[in-house]
């Protein structure tokens, strides 16, 4: 039975992971959120499922990709998307904004207490202050700036993000949005007349023309806010615009685009907790996706699938695995622990792969293309080495080098997600292939090397000053593992060097 330990570990592993990646179940009489999120829309010049907008938005506000409410309620960053795009009132209640700064608090006559998030609602009366002084904080460079400097413009840029969500699909306030846009399409045409009389010196009908005057000026404001590029192009190349400038567009062309008219009765629906018919008009939007552009709804929904699936959160828990079973291996001098972290490293490093490849098929770029990508590459050119070390020399020094570097890489990139979406459009400067397969990937992959070389050598002082475990067979072994990979991290730095 012992014999079959590291295949039985590597099953409950797997199917742990297998259990997280099923997709969740939504109830018929509930709203479609998994639907709603694979939505594609244009943020930051990239296209992208509504999921990652709303997951990359709460993770810049709040500092996570989920909200707890008193009572212990949580909602899914999906859930709070759509309350604050759709129901706004109740999105302000939401104590998304996180404020720990005691000057900060003091600005507003609060007193820094256990508690450290707040609503929009909270807030609302100290808008201009915050601006005024986020202003002045603005004007010095990063590393000028005092604590309280970086907390209220901080704070700013959250606000300012939370408001032009609100303005993305539907302008602030607006309680029947079907209603407002039928009447906009039926009062264009009378007051194009009326505009014609008047330059012509005739009678016309002043009410028709300041009813639309108004009407385009609230369009334009809501152009001006919006976050969200929510309405794609009709025409092949076209450019996508936001519900505003496409119903200020409207005015010339003599008719609503027909993806506005879909999200004015998916808002009302979703005010008026009509899922069924909110569920409806996603499915419309979903196939009018599939079918006029599949390209895009395709990587979208491959996109929204990473997002569920957590790649590098699964991988990560995995490397902890398996570093403690390669521990264990030492402790207890077990082939059968060691091999079950072999077992384990594999599973992870597949996981880890998947999450990589999919960044580099979503972002049609190189794997290495700015500083979180760095990370995940690193960690992931170190594990491969650690496993063929392991491979080679079968002590267990490879596997609990790899589960190290894996969880600590992973973890540094999951702090530099911190700022937003993690496939953001590259500087012009690294804007091209070539440099970025030869020169970026040479030079990680000679990190990745000395990462690893230098864990080995931690390990060798480790064991030897503070143990009694290093023998000189290991310690023999452990010199050749770090001078090996020490010879190809200096190969691969040096090649990446001359070609930068």
């Amino acid at each position: 039975m012992k014999r079959f330990l590291p295949w039985i570990i590597l099953a409950v592993a797997a199917a742990c992971i297998a259990a997280n990646w099923l997709p969740p179940k939504t109830p018929k009489d509930d709203f479609d959120f998994s639907r709603f999120g694979e939505i594609p829309v244009l943020v930051g010049g990239r296209i992208k499922p509504l999921d990652t907008v709303a997951r990359n938005s709460l993770l810049i506000i709040h500092g996570k990709q989920e909200l707890r409410l008193d009572g212990g309620k949580r909602l899914s960053a999906m859930q709070w998307l759509a309350d604050t795009l759709f129901n706004a009132p109740v999105a302000d209640q939401y104590p998304v904004f996180v404020v720990q700064n005691a000057d900060v608090l003091g600005l507003f006559g609060w007193q820094q207490s256990d508690r450290k998030y707040f609503s929009f609602a909270d807030f609302t009366p100290f808008l201009k202050q915050i601006d005024e002084q986020a202003a002045q904080s603005d004007k010095l460079e990063a590393v000028q700036r005092s604590a309280y400097q970086s907390a209220i413009l901080n704070l700013r840029n959250g606000l300012s993000l939370y408001q032009r969500l609100k303005n993305s699909i539907q302008p602030e306030g607006a309680e029947n949005f079907t209603a407002e846009l039928q009447s906009f399409a039926s009062s264009v045409p009378g007051a194009a007349t009326a505009a014609r009389q008047r330059s012509m010196g005739e009678n016309f009908d002043k009410a028709k023309l300041n009813d639309v005057a108004q009407m385009i000026q609230r369009y334009e404001h809501l152009s001006e806010m919006a976050y969200i590029l929510a309405v794609p192009p009709l025409e092949p190349n076209g450019e996508w615009h936001s519900v505003g400038n496409s119903l200020l567009r409207s005015v010339a062309i003599g008719e609503i685009n027909p993806i506005v008219t879909e999200y004015a009765v998916i808002d009302d629906a979703y005010r008026a907790n009509d899922r069924t018919l909110f569920n409806q008009h996603v499915q419309l939007v979903t196939d009018w996706f599939a079918k006029e552009q599949p390209n895009t709804m395709k990587r979208a929904s491959f996109e929204f699938l990473v997002n569920r699936l957590q790649p590098f959160s699964q991988s990560m828990a995995l490397y902890v695995l398996a570093f403690l079973l390669a521990c264990a291996s030492w402790l207890r001098s077990s082939s059968l622990l060691r091999r079950s972290a072999f077992y384990v490293l594999l599973l992870a490093l597949a996981i880890h792969t998947f999450g990589l490849v999919s960044r580099m098929y979503l972002q049609e770029r190189p794997p290495v293309t700015n500083l979180y990508s760095s990370a995940i590459f690193i960690g992931w050119g170190a594990v491969i080495v650690a496993l063929i070390l392991e491979r080679i020399f079968k002590d267990g020094i490879g596997a609990a080098c790899a589960g190290a570097i894996g969880f600590v890489t992973l973890i540094i990139a999951h702090h530099l997600a911190g700022s937003g979406d993690t496939l953001e459009m590259l500087q012009a400067v690294l804007d091209t292939n070539i440099w970025l397969a030869t020169h970026v990937v040479a030079i990680t992959t000679g990190y990745s090397a000395m990462f690893l070389a230098g864990m080995l050598a931690i390990i060798y002082v480790v064991r030897g000053v503070f143990t009694r475990s290093l023998k000189k067979q290991t310690a023999d072994s452990l010199a050749r593992m770090t001078y090996g990979v020490i010879c190809f991290a200096t190969l691969f730095s040096f090649v990446g060097t001359v070609l930068g």
